[in-house]
């Protein structure tokens, strides 16, 4: 029985074969909010990979909120593009920048940084090669970047289809890692604001990856990588692999459970990180998966994950969670892990977007199930969705509520509030709901939104605020 002591994040496969810049499938997750100007406030990120910028077609941008103790306002923002001083590349149809984004204080000075991805991006490597960048924090916020170069540009395709950082410490315990369809690299520190890094090293194979994540299960300080490759025939998603960068062959897989997105937290309280994964694909192809949907639990140990390990499923006909199992539901589209009741135990929040609310088909709904320090999860889980008392707007069909999911204290009052996208609001312009961190969990009371119109999108389609999490995959 083999172990990956360092399993602690996951990359999401994507189908195999060329991706068209007009149908990204990327940008998974939902960067968590950092403070990138050490105000003590954290501030969102909300990507808008479809964006018309100057007259191209979805060049993309990405609009960043500054927190404060009001929480976010469209008035205290920076909208970002490759116009923007300071960032490297120019505006392009089809760019898609922001497709993924990520924060972390690379560089430790304080401030966070953002990392931002654009995967269609042509450069002297090729059509789509795409390109990775860090946009550094500092007292006025977001600043100048640098690129994040792939080490063989002969195997760079779509790079930057989904991004990742975390910084456990000085060094290598500070890493970015980049997927995209013919390569995965792991970025170690230190990082400085001129552009320099420690190291970088791609996978040994090459395989799509459409979105990647970092942690650390065994808590040995090092942020380890896993990775889901493309689909396989005999799974509803793609099998979990640990550590795919360092120069040796594709490990072999978690052998039970599967999926397409996770994110690791202490959901039980014992000091070490969890794994979660989200299968929102069904039995389609064999045997494997859940009608309307899944989340897989493996829980972390000192050993980290045995390969064998069995996880512990959560579906919508688990005892406690709110809804049932129905077929396309998705439940398991977007996954974050936050302790949003701070109770020392993290909270596993779950994006079903394809959710009928009522007779409203596709309207979609996010789940958070709390942690619990032993037992099964499921009792007290509860749900949101557009009809939600407080909740702005109402559930109208394909709105997709739920496409993406994020958690971070915005307004410095203890409370973490919770960000919940909608790629497919109003003909795909997307929205962003915000809804206030309570007392012991988020409150649809004084939720608001934001519309691609309030950062001056005025386009009528496919802006994408929010980022289009899987919906592409999943038929959204």
């Amino acid at each position: 029985m083999g172990r990956w002591g360092t399993a602690a994040v996951v990359a999401v496969g994507l189908i195999a074969g060329s991706l068209s810049p007009a149908a990204p499938a990327a940008a998974v997750h939902a960067a968590a909010p950092g403070d990138f100007n050490g105000d003590g406030y954290r501030d969102a990120v909300l990507p808008a990979p479809g964006a018309n910028v100057s007259g191209r077609e979805a060049a993309g941008a990405v609009v960043v909120l500054y927190g404060s103790s009001s929480g976010l306002s469209a008035s205290r923002r920076k909208t970002i593009t490759q116009n923007t001083f300071g960032v490297p590349g120019s505006v392009e149809p089809y760019d898609r920048f922001g497709a993924s984004t990520a924060t972390a204080d690379l560089n430790r000075d304080g401030y966070a940084d953002l990392v931002v991805g654009s995967p269609y991006e042509d450069t002297a490597y090729g059509v789509n090669s795409g390109v990775v960048m860090v946009l550094w924090g500092g007292r006025d916020g977001l600043g100048r970047g640098t690129v994040l170069p792939p080490p063989s540009p002969s195997a760079n395709q779509d790079y930057g289809l989904d991004v990742a950082a975390v910084s456990l410490g000085a060094g290598a315990r500070t890493q970015v890692l980049v997927g995209g369809t013919r390569v995965t690299v792991a970025f170690k520190g230190p990082f400085t604001r001129a552009g320099a890094f420690g190291s970088a090293v791609r996978s040994a194979e090459d395989d799509a990856v459409g979105s990647v994540a970092l942690g650390d299960l065994d808590r040995n300080g090092i942020p380890d990588q896993v990775a889901l490759a493309g689909y396989r025939d005999d799974l509803s998603g793609s099998q979990v692999r640990v550590n795919p960068t360092g120069g040796q062959p594709w490990p072999e897989g978690l052998e039970n459970g599967n999926g397409l997105i996770a994110a690791t937290g202490d959901v039980n309280g014992d000091g070490y990180a969890d794994l979660v994964v989200g299968d929102p694909q069904e039995a389609t192809r064999c045997c494997d998966g859940q009608l309307g949907g899944r989340v897989l639990l493996w829980r972390g140990s000192a050993d980290g994950i045995a390969t064998d390990a069995q996880p512990e499923e959560i579906t919508q006909g688990t005892e406690g969670v709110p809804g049932s199992s129905e077929r396309g539901d998705t439940f398991g589209a977007g996954v974050t892990v936050a302790d949003l009741d701070r109770d020392g135990l993290a909270d596993i929040v779950v994006g079903a977007p394809n959710e009928a609310v009522g007779s409203v088909r596709r309207a979609g709904m996010v789940t958070v199930i709390p942690g619990r320090a032993a037992g099964g999860l499921g009792a007290g889980a509860y749900s949101f969705h557009q009809e939600t008392p407080g909740v702005p707007s109402i559930s109208e069909h394909r709105d997709c509520f739920g496409t993406t999911v994020s958690a971070g204290d915005v307004d410095r009052d203890g409370m973490p509030e919770l960000l919940v996208g909608a790629a497919c609001e109003n003909h795909y312009t997307g929205a962003v709901f915000v809804l206030p961190g309570g007392t012991s969990r988020p409150t649809g009371r004084g939720s608001y939104a934001f519309t691609p119109n309030m950062f001056g999108f005025t386009q009528g389609n496919s802006t994408l605020l929010g980022g289009n999490g899987l919906w592409w995959i999943l038929g959204g």
